[in-house]
């Protein structure tokens, strides 16, 4: 019997909300194993001089506990 844990990370890009994703999981994969997936909690952006400047995505980690 496999047991996940999830875990809550924000990551942020200059590009898009789908870039702030795709960063996020790549740092969690360093130091968490076994990712099974993920779900985007919460999405906002960072806002200067009336143009976006930053995306940033909060996201819920899943993966799978070693035995």
């Amino acid at each position: 019997m496999s047991i996940a844990k999830v875990t809550e990370i924000i990551a942020a890009s200059t590009t898009s909300f789908d870039d702030a994703v795709k960063a996020g999981i790549t740092r969690a994969s360093k130091t968490l194993d076994n990712i099974t997936g993920a779900w985007i909690a919460d999405q906002s952006v960072k806002v200067e001089n009336g143009q976006v400047t930053e995306y940033r995505v909060n996201m819920k980690v899943t993966f799978i506990l070693k035995e």
